[in-house]
Order: structure tokens, then sequence, then C-alpha cells
């Protein structure tokens, strides 16, 4: 059945182009969240532990949003590890840095996919869609204050 949302097919394809990334960035974001809050040591062992266990839940929580946003413009999402790690911006991290480092790596993965979501909006306001422009605009709210406070740990 064809899907007559007042979107053109291009725009849609654009648009979830740019999804797509998107959820590859915010799920390369949980994945490194997740890892940190296993392997985190030090002095800030349990507000971190905490800290990335509130995050990684919030990021998961995006990841289905995102990706079913993509399916309500009729494209498919992107769902397995080859296809985010050829759509992400985030850089994968292989060891156990210490916590100072695992914090500097999340601000810069935040501030990633903040950067990530602005591009998408100019697509979504472009083609006058609504409900993909207030999902970037809330992703880059939690992206935006994730990083403030990750940030602040290092001041």
């Amino acid at each position: 059945m064809a899907i007559d949302i007042g979107i053109s097919a291009k725009d849609r394809r654009k648009i979830s182009e740019g999804l797509a990334k998107l959820l590859a960035d915010n799920y390369s974001l949980y994945l490194k969240t997740h890892a940190f809050h296993w392997n985190v040591t030090g002095p800030m062992f349990n507000s971190l532990h905490v800290m990335f266990e509130t995050q990684y839940n919030e990021l998961w929580l995006a990841n289905d949003q995102i990706a079913e946003r993509i399916r309500s413009l009729d494209v498919f999402a992107p769902g397995s590890y080859s296809q985010f790690a050829k759509l992400t911006s985030i850089k994968e991290e292989s060891g156990v840095p210490d916590w100072k480092d695992m914090v500097q790596q999340l601000v810069d993965g935040h501030e990633t996919a903040a950067r990530t979501g602005r591009a998408v909006f100019k697509l979504a306001d472009a083609a006058d869609d609504q409900p993909t422009a207030d999902l970037i605009t809330q992703r880059l709210e939690a992206h935006e204050k994730t990083a403030w406070m990750l940030r602040s740990l290092l001041k």
C-alpha cells in the first residue's frame, strides 16, 4: 500500500538516511555507555556507575523512537552492528580507559550525536516534517544536557 502523508518519497528517503545516521550514533553511544557502566573503576565508581546506567537506559529507549520514525516514513531501519558501524560518527572504544577518559569520550559522543541531529533537523524542517523535527529536538535536548552534565565532572 502506498504511503501518502504529505512528504515526497524523495524527502522521506533523505530524512530516513539522516535518521539512520542518528540511530547509528545513538546506538553506538548506548553500547559505549553501557560498557563504561560495566567497567568503570576509581574514586568516581559509584557515581559514574549509576549515572551511566541512567544514560544508557535513556539512549536505549531513544533507539526505538528513532527506528520507529524511520519506519513511519516507510523506510526500513538499520539494525545490525555492521550497518551501524558504516553509519556512525561515534568513535569506538575497544579498551577500558580510565574514568576521566570515559567521561570525555561520552561528552564527545553526545556532541557528535547532537551535530548529526542538527543536520537531520534541517532536512525535516525543509520537508515540513514536524514529527521528525520534534523527535530531533527532543534528542538534541537529551544529548546536549547529558554532555553538559558529563563535562561538569571534568572541571
